[in-house]
């Protein structure tokens, strides 16, 4: 049954305190200006102005460095939109592409830098398996509420086609930050059109002609 509104956001860990988000967060800003390699211990202290040796007393090791900025860049992320302001199924799908493309295009505009640190840090991720299972667990909130919005939204197949349209989202965020239109973000409208095309797409053989999934027309999205 679909659900009748998106849920609030889920219980996460406690806030950091201000030393420690200032830490992550300028963790975040190296990563984006100077790459993995110019992120280290000493370099956070003297980028957030700090004493020698206070980024090391909240992180001693390079894994707990990466760790914090991790789940700093989680919580700036949904700083962008909370999963409270997402709209609830009788909105309409036109109500739940103009949200995404309002959090993509935030992600690329005001938050373009921790978009940049993601992508640094997802490639890290992919050669160190100890923070591979930091930045799943980190993110699994998001996709979680993917499938639940795409099953509010009539989706037969909401799992798959939150996946579909969370490969999509991650490839525009990087073509307009990393990529050859990294000069050119689109406009929230050129976003909101696009996720518009995506969603009917995927939702046509949910909810067209009466038809159930498995019946002749294919598979849901297929």
């Amino acid at each position: 049954m679909p659900l009748e509104k998106p849920p609030a956001e889920k219980p996460s860990a406690p806030a950091p305190s201000p030393r420690t988000a200032l830490i992550a967060d300028t963790a975040l800003a190296l990563i984006a200006e100077r790459g993995m390699r110019g992120l280290t211990h000493r370099a956070v202290d003297e980028a957030a102005g700090l004493p020698p040796g206070s980024t090391s007393n909240h992180a001693r090791t390079r894994l707990a460095l990466l760790e914090l900025a991790v789940r700093q860049l989680a919580r700036r992320d949904a700083e962008v939109i909370t999963p409270a302001e997402f709209p609830g199924p009788a909105e309409g799908p036109d109500a739940l592409a103009d949200a995404i493309a309002t959090v993509l295009h935030g992600l690329m505009v005001r938050r373009r830098e921790h978009t940049v640190a993601r992508f640094e840090l997802a490639l890290e991720a992919s050669r160190r398996p100890e923070l591979r299972a930091i930045y799943d667990a980190a993110g699994q909130g998001f996709r979680d509420l993917m499938a639940e919005l795409m099953a509010a939204a009539g989706s037969a197949e909401p799992q798959r086609h939150a996946l579909s349209l969370g490969a999509w989202s991650e490839g525009v965020l990087f073509t307009c930050t990393a990529g050859p239109y990294h000069d050119r973000a689109p406009a929230r409208e050129e976003l909101r059109e696009s996720v518009s095309e995506l969603l009917r797409g995927m939702l046509a053989g949910s909810s067209g002609g009466g038809k159930t999934p498995g019946q002749d027309g294919g598979r849901a999205g297929g």
